[in-house]
This record gives structure tokens, sequence and C-alpha cells, in this order.
């Protein structure tokens, strides 16, 4: 026989408890732990520019809030130091988040391979929360890379694809946009994935533009 609790009061122990699952399974909870689902994100697009104005751009992290979306701070916490043979330089880096409602500052480990990438590895607890109780991002990754176009303007083959192809000039530059991310509970994670995924186009356009600010315009 099946039994209901409709003659239990509206504040009886049992009702309530049923209540406090059913809104478990709604917010993907089941009364376990959430485990934040890791997105990655790739863009990749030819720019006219030389590989070295592309990565100085990049590798000045104080001019984020210039052109990288949502980002609303960044200073440099510790002094550069520079590591190994092709001298990489490391640097961590205060960067503020700013989205919705949520205003987030980061403790990020940056790592500059001269005329190659620049890595921004946030991987660690937000140290200042200012305009929510819970922190947005568990983990929030980028990684910029830069490839010359040396040869007769063709594309390396290895990073042909759909968004990148054609001949372009020989002092053009692929470049490269890994994005990778992960919310702190389900409820953020409903709310912001669909508008992230396009976050990745964003970042490579808002750079773009940068570039035209720093050195002019230039056909590819």
């Amino acid at each position: 026989m099946l039994k209901t609790f409709s003659h239990l009061g509206p504040h009886h122990p049992l009702r309530f408890n049923r209540s406090v699952d059913r809104c478990r399974q709604f917010f993907g909870l089941s009364g376990s732990p959430f485990e934040p689902q890791t997105h990655r994100y790739q863009e990749r697009k030819v720019l006219p520019y030389g590989v070295q104005e592309l990565y100085k751009v990049v590798a000045d992290v104080r001019s984020y809030p210039k052109f990288i979306p949502y980002c609303i701070g960044s200073r440099i916490i510790t002094t550069p130091e520079k590591i190994g043979p092709q001298g990489t330089v490391v640097m961590d880096a205060e960067l503020t988040v700013g989205f919705l409602s949520f205003k987030e500052s980061y403790v990020s480990r940056v790592t500059c391979i001269p005329s190659e990438s620049v890595e921004v590895c946030t991987c660690f607890l937000p140290i200042a929360v200012a305009s929510s109780s819970t922190p947005l991002f568990k983990t929030l990754s980028t990684i910029w890379r830069f490839q010359p176009i040396v040869t007769n303007g063709a594309i390396p083959a290895e990073l042909v694809d759909n968004r990148c192809s054609g001949t372009h000039r020989s002092n053009s530059t692929v470049v490269t946009l890994g994005l990778e991310y992960a919310f702190t509970n389900p409820l953020h994670a409903s709310i912001s994935s669909s508008f992230f995924e396009q976050v990745s186009k964003l970042m490579v356009n808002a750079f773009e533009e940068r570039c035209l600010q720093l050195y002019g315009s230039k056909q590819s």
C-alpha cells in the first residue's frame, strides 16, 4: 500500500525532511558533495602582428583590466623572477573578477615564456569575496600561445582547423587561447555555464581590439 503524508501537519518532521530531499535533488546535490565539473574551451585566430608584439600585450599583467573581459583589477604581488634557459618569467598576481553580483579577488601564478606563451593559473581559494558569500570559481586558468607564420604565409599544418586556415602575411601570428574553469557549486554552474561558453571568444576579440589600439591596423 502506498504511504502518503497528507494526514500530517505542514510542520511535521517527516514532511519537512521530504521537502529537504526534493530541494537537494533539484539542485543536483542528492545528499552528496558537489563535484565541480571542469569546462575547457579553445579559440584560435590569425592576427597580423608579430609574435613579440602579441606576447608583450599578454605579458603586461597590470593592463588586464583594459582588455580582459570581467577583469576589473590586477596587481603584481611578487617580484617577477627569471628561471631556466628560456628566460621564463614567473610571478604572482592578484586578479579581481567582476561578474553579475560577484566580485572576487584571486591569487594567480603567471608564467611567461618569452615570445611563446603566457599562462595564468588560478587554483587557489579567493583572498577576498566582496559581494558573494560563496566563491564563484574553484579554478580559473588561461593560457595564450603564439605561433609565427614564417613560410610563404602558410599556417603550420598542426594549427590548421576551420577557425584558422588560408594564407596570410608572413609576419602574422596564430594566437591560441585555452580557457579552463570550474564553479564551486551547482547553482553557480547552472546560472553561468551557458554564458561562459562564449567567454573565450570574447577574450580573443577583446585582445584583438587591444592590439589594434596599441599597434594600429595591419592587413592579415
